[in-house]
């Protein structure tokens, strides 16, 4: 059984639907992570879980429970908001404490509770510091020690790491995992991040416009992401109309391979800039010959823009070394594995 069930929920503002008939599981011990551009309903889909938005149509289960009418202190979830919200009048271990002190834990219960969750986020005998005098980091770990106080059967995340710099997030959320991991905790997060998505969540899924566009563990969106819009809020821009004769395509690109058993006729390609090969203008002649009118350093690579006479603008990425000087003339080759075939 799913611990958390989403059937057909619909929440409307106005004429706007910000979720239409959305359908989502979440297992037990699973983190799911939602990802979306702004107004895609994912913080919606949040507030309803938690009970702090009524819905216009469907139903929420927890554990196979109907949420309908249940209040958000009585559904045993955890929050966790992007500004961490603690108490400035309470100190680190007041703020941990306060879920169970709403519970009527006892004293000594709630004491040990808090030095153990302190302990687990990495802030031992932080109890009575100020939670001015703390870094954003720290606050984070407060904030996250607090939502977990409790023991929620569901903890959930809205953009938990959006106020750190980048080298801070990429180690919490390394931090997190391995955390939820261990305590075998349930967890629903809402992100803008990809990276963070993607690092932290078993399963990732992907909004747009009030709807799932896709589900799926980080590898299979990031290998074979199911739609030009998915493609395009990857990242990827590589993406051109073609038409499907048996493994290969005709693209304004020239002759590109497709992964065997592709179904003939007209789709859009997205080609990963990794499957895209320099090769010298002479050996690219059965194909466009480009100009080199960019490069961007990304640290293991450099990606490299092309013009062809005709069409989109190409990425390649290089090695460091490889990499050929802005104005120079090239020809690619395609590898198919980096060749994703998109229906819609």
């Amino acid at each position: 059984m799913s611990l958390l069930r989403l059937d057909g929920v619909t929440v409307r503002f106005g004429a706007r639907a910000a979720l239409d008939a959305v359908d989502l599981e979440v297992a037990e011990h699973e983190t799911v992570c939602v990802l979306g551009p702004s107004g895609s309903g994912k913080s919606t889909l949040l507030r309803v879980v938690a009970g702090l938005q009524p819905v216009d149509a469907g139903r929420v289960l927890l554990s196979g429970g109907d949420q309908t009418g249940v209040p958000t202190h009585r559904r045993e979830v955890g929050l966790m908001f992007q500004d961490h919200q603690l108490f400035p009048q309470r100190d680190v271990g007041g703020n941990v404490a306060f879920g169970l002190r709403m519970r009527g834990t006892g004293r000594a219960e709630t004491e040990r509770r808090v030095a153990e969750l302190l302990d687990l986020v990495g802030l031992p005998g932080a109890q009575w510091r100020s939670v001015a005098a703390l870094s954003g980091g720290e606050q984070q770990r407060v904030a996250l020690a607090r939502a977990l106080a409790p023991r929620p059967r569901l903890l959930m995340l809205d953009e938990p790491l959006g106020q750190l710099d980048r080298s801070l997030r990429e180690r919490l959320v390394v931090e997190l995992r391995e955390l939820f991991g261990r305590l075998g905790t349930t967890v629903l997060a809402v992100t803008h991040d990809q990276g963070e998505a993607f690092a932290l969540a078993d399963r990732v899924v992907v909004m747009r416009d009030g709807h799932i566009a896709q589900v799926g563990t980080p590898l299979e969106v990031w290998q074979r992401p199911a739609s030009e819009f998915v493609a395009r809020f990857l990242g990827f821009d590589n993406i051109v109309p073609a038409t499907v004769t048996g493994e290969r395509a005709d693209t304004v690109w020239g002759t590109v391979p497709v992964p065997p058993g592709t179904p003939e006729g007209e789709c859009k390609l997205l080609v990963r800039p990794g499957g895209v090969r320099l090769v010298p203008a002479a050996e690219g002649a059965e194909g466009p010959v480009y100009e080199v009118t960019g490069r961007t350093f990304r640290g293991d690579h450099v990606l490299v823009l092309l013009r062809p006479a005709d069409g989109p603008e190409l990425e390649a990425a290089c090695g460091l070394r490889a990499a050929p000087e802005p104005g120079e003339r090239v020809g690619v080759a395609f590898d198919a594995h980096d060749v994703v075939v998109l229906r819609d």
